[in-house]
């Protein structure tokens, strides 16, 4: 049985700067008492593929996702395996993943980086472009994007796949409660190219405005660094710094 590890979780807890411990400890208060290190693993590594329903709930709550933004499909068939805890989570049977597109080196696009995206907004009339720092996690031809962030920032999220030097996917942001969008949330399509260096992904978003009516614009990441680990995480969870000139 191949079993595929998920990023998207893993994406997703580094972009909290949250260790597994931590991710566990916070569930626990969020209402799944038996969580602990061992079952984030298992989510992560792919052992467990569906959380039972407490733990979905709790895992829902404090990242602020649908658990299908987490890496849980509802996928067909499903079998229940004992947990040993009292519990039952699912584990299903994976395809295998398709061969990784070899258009970088090992660690692929892994890493953090820098977000940007340009828009109009008809309620101020005027161009606005808005920044994020990101984390990367890339398994085969797969992208999981996730925000760096605090809790009362925006959260930005993406799901992408590569095709040689063509990425294609999904994108959604739920904006900052305090911001002018008040906590609205948007998502649509985009389609980035990869420059050779494999430095910067240029393409553009399209998505829907609140009349309903589609709109476009530029959107480019731009590599930082290609660790992940808590420190360098910590170093990037704060708004990116306007470029000068």
């Amino acid at each position: 049985m191949e079993i595929r590890p998920n990023n998207a979780l893993r994406a997703v807890r580094l972009a909290m700067r949250l260790s597994q411990d931590e991710l566990a400890e916070r569930m626990r208060e969020a209402g799944a008492a038996s969580t602990t290190k061992r079952t984030i693993q298992r989510y992560e590594s792919g052992e467990t593929a569906m959380p039972r329903p407490a733990s979905a709930r709790a895992l829902e709550v404090v990242t602020r996702l649908p658990l299908q933004s987490l890496g849980f499909p509802a996928e067909a068939g499903a079998v229940v395996v004992d947990d040993g805890r009292g519990g039952h989570d699912l584990e299903v049977r994976q395809a295998p993943l398709p061969s990784p597109t070899p258009n970088r080196a090992p660690g692929g696009f892994s890493g953090v980086w820098l977000s940007r995206y340009e828009y109009f907004s008809s309620g101020r009339d005027e161009a606005l472009a808005n920044t994020h720092y990101v984390v990367v996690l890339q398994h085969g031809d797969r992208l999981t994007v996730r925000s760096v962030h605090g809790p009362e920032k925006s959260l930005l999220t993406m799901d992408l796949v590569v095709d040689g030097s063509v990425i294609t996917g999904t994108w959604a942001e739920e904006t900052e409660v305090e911001s002018y969008y008040r906590g609205a949330r948007y998502h649509g399509a985009i389609q980035l190219l990869a420059e050779p260096t494999g430095r910067r992904l240029a393409g553009k978003w399209v998505g829907f405005g609140k009349e309903m009516d589609v709109n476009t614009g530029p959107w480019e990441l731009v590599f930082q660094d290609a660790s992940t680990t808590k420190a360098t995480l910590g170093r990037y969870a704060v708004p990116p710094q306007p470029a000068s000139g």
